[in-house]
Formats: structure tokens, C-alpha cells, sequence
């Protein structure tokens, strides 16, 4: 039984603690463009190492952060990207896939709590093989926490069925993760 509700839709619904704003107004800095800032790269570093990856990259915003992966996943324009109808990437990103990246998005609908099914999303991609009459799907977009469903959590189990769709049609998987912090403290 739940006893607490904790508000995951959005990180602009979080405030920070005074401790954080303490680190805030402490923290080292330097010119980040030319890869000097200390906390910059400390950051970098300790994300990469807390989610399993060889590098990670800070940029200011998590759509920026999304429109950035979108990209590089859909390296050719007019490339296509199965999401969630009522994800934040479709949304609320002010269309940056497809007006800056040239990226196509197909939406699945979205479930109550932030899934698509599983068929639907193997229904929605398009293999091209020769045809020129419409974009090649190159990646599905699952969103965890999902903001527009409460911020409700995906399962992991429902995350490696969904990557084993990708593998399987040889796809790229991008998890907009833009509230997973505000989701761990919820298991603490």
C-alpha cells in the first residue's frame, strides 16, 4: 500500500534543499567550454561511472539532452523515431526532432502508466528494404520516470523487453531519464 506520493512529473516542480544551494554557491568553476571547470567533469565522470558508461556529457536541459541523443541516433535525416504519444520529447520539445534533427517521430499511444505495448511498438516500425516511400525507423524513445503519467517508474523487466525489440530489428534505444534522480529517492 502506498502511504506517500512523491510528484516525479517534472524537475521544475522540485526545490532544492539548502544544503544543495550551499554546494551550488561553493562549488569550483572554470570555463567548461574549454574543459577546465573541475565540477563539470567531476559530474561527468561520476555519471558515467554511476550509470555503466565510458563518458557522459552535461548540457543544461534535459530536452537539449534528448534532441542531442535523438541525433546522434538518427544520424540521417529524415530517419524516424518510435515514442510514446504522450511522451515529453513528443510533447513538450517544441518539435526539435523533427524541426532541428530532421527526425520523423511515429507514436504508439501511451498507457495510463507511461508503457506503449509491446506489439504495438514492434507494429510501428518500418524496415524500408526497398522502398523509398517512407522514413527508416532507427530508434525507439522510452521515457522513465513518464512525466505525463504521474511519473510513474518503468519497470526494468518492460525496459529489456523493449530493448530486446530494438536489438532484434536492429535499433537504438534512448531512455529519457530526465527525472531518474527524483525517481531513486523514492527507493531509498
Amino acid at each position: 500500500m502506498v502511504t506517500r506520493s512523491v510528484d516525479l512529473r517534472s524537475d521544475t516542480v522540485t526545490r532544492p534543499t539548502d544544503a544543495m544551494r550551499e554546494a551550488m554557491a561553493s562549488a569550483e568553476v572554470d570555463d567548461d567550454i574549454l574543459g577546465y571547470d573541475p565540477t563539470a567533469r567531476h559530474l561527468e565522470e561520476e555519471m558515467a561511472k554511476m550509470m555503466g558508461k565510458e563518458a557522459a556529457l552535461f548540457v543544461p536541459s534535459g530536452t537539449m539532452g534528448n534532441l542531442i541523443c535523438v541525433m546522434v541516433h538518427c544520424e540521417m535525416r529524415g530517419s524516424e523515431v518510435i515514442l510514446g504519444d504522450n511522451s515529453h520529447i513528443h510533447v513538450y520539445e517544441n518539435g526539435g526532432i523533427s524541426t532541428i534533427g530532421g527526425v520523423h517521430p511515429k507514436t504508439v499511444k501511451n498507457e495510463e502508466d507511461g508503457t506503449m505495448e509491446l506489439g504495438a511498438i514492434e507494429a510501428a516500425i518500418r524496415d524500408p528494404k526497398g522502398s523509398t516511400f517512407y522514413p527508416s525507423t532507427m530508434l525507439i524513445c522510452l521515457e522513465n520516470t513518464h512525466a505525463n503519467s504521474g511519473g510513474r517508474c518503468l519497470s526494468a523487466e518492460y525496459t529489456d523487453s523493449v530493448g530486446k525489440i530494438a536489438k532484434r530489428h536492429g535499433l537504438k534505444l534512448h531512455i529519457d531519464g530526465a527525472r531518474l534522480f527524483n525517481a531513486s529517492i523514492v527507493w531509498v
